[in-house]
């Protein structure tokens, strides 16, 4: 029985190498008979792997796509390059670093200890351009993401700025990156709150192994509630402006993406409090609008918004005077 088991992986492994077999030409891999790869045909079959049959003495399998993914099988040089190409995709911006990360997790997983030195000496054999985004601490990722998946809760050490590290305990519920960084979205059961932590600034311990059930929180709310914690948190300078635009306006046309609030004046008006760590970028940021701004509240962004328009109009005086 361990030996037909066997044998029905590695048929299933040939299927997946290549598109079209013969008959002939999978007895020949498999050191059995065609009647026999016949009968493990059949057998994938009944376990729900679509192999479709060409007859004729020129007569093949192949194995389809069907309605869910399969298992699939790799060999050790495979494996390293899936596990090389997730950890690369996680650090692009290409919308699917989560998901990647996910894959990685159950990857690694089941990684035999030599096939992971493979895959970590390919890191560590890697250099980043100047000037590039920062590596990414994919184990510390990979952990985190392992403990979403698995709706398992999540102890780790975690340092603030100028703070000593200190022990958190989580139910992890998300994982959102904004540029170079990654954050997590967790319940804190210390604090009994939802709290939002950086990766790059924890350090995860062993898994705990106890579950959790995730608690409810919109799906199209977790990138905008992180996005409210860190700005709002990190903020230096804010202010208030009067906008001569309708709110909706506003919000279609604002550069950035870091949360505002607006409020409706009347149909060609509205007022918006924001903030910035840099309030000449704040200053920028808002004439890139396109429309008449107001400063109510914001001394610093006054003042901003006075050297901007000389810088301006010192760009502007040589082509003034031709």
């Amino acid at each position: 029985m361990l030996e037909t088991s066997a044998r029905l992986l590695e048929l299933l492994s040939l299927l997946q190498l290549r598109r079209d077999w013969t008959g002939a030409e999978l007895a020949g891999r498999l050191d059995v008979s065609t009647r026999t790869v016949r009968a493990d045909i059949g057998k994938l079959r009944s376990l729900g792997y679509p192999v479709n049959a060409r007859p004729g003495v020129a007569g093949g399998y192949r194995l389809a796509a069907g309605a869910a993914m399969p298992p699939l099988l790799l060999d050790d040089d495979e494996a390293v390059a899936v596990a090389v190409g997730l950890r690369a995709v996680a650090t692009q911006r290409l919308g699917v670093e989560e998901t990647s990360l996910t894959a990685l997790a159950k990857l690694e997983q089941v990684l035999p200890s030599r096939l992971r030195r493979r895959v970590e000496s390919v890191r560590e054999a890697t250099s980043v351009v100047p000037g590039a985004e920062p590596p990414l601490d994919l184990s510390a990722l990979g952990a985190v993401a392992a403990a979403i998946r698995g709706h398992e809760r999540l102890r780790f050490g975690y340092t603030k700025p100028g703070d000593m590290e200190a022990p958190r305990h989580t139910e992890p519920q998300r994982l959102v990156s904004w540029g170079p960084i990654w954050y997590l979205l967790a319940w804190d059961l210390d604090r009994d709150d939802w709290r939002v932590f950086r990766v790059d600034r924890m350090v995860p311990h062993a898994p705990t192994g106890a579950r959790f059930r995730p608690r409810s929180i919109p799906e199209d709310r977790v990138v905008e509630y992180v996005i409210g914690r860190v700005s709002k948190a990190s903020w230096t300078y804010r202010a208030r402006v009067l906008v001569h635009a309708p709110a909706a306006t506003v919000a279609a046309r604002i550069p950035f993406p870091v949360p505002i609030d607006i409020e409706v004046v009347d149909e060609a008006t509205c007022r918006v409090r924001l903030g910035a760590d840099d309030p000449d970028r704040l200053a920028l940021w808002l004439a890139q609008l396109g429309v008449d701004v107001e400063v109510i509240d914001g001394d610093e962004l006054a003042t901003a918004f006075d050297r901007l328009s000389a810088r301006f109009r010192r760009a502007a005086g040589g082509a003034s005077t031709r």
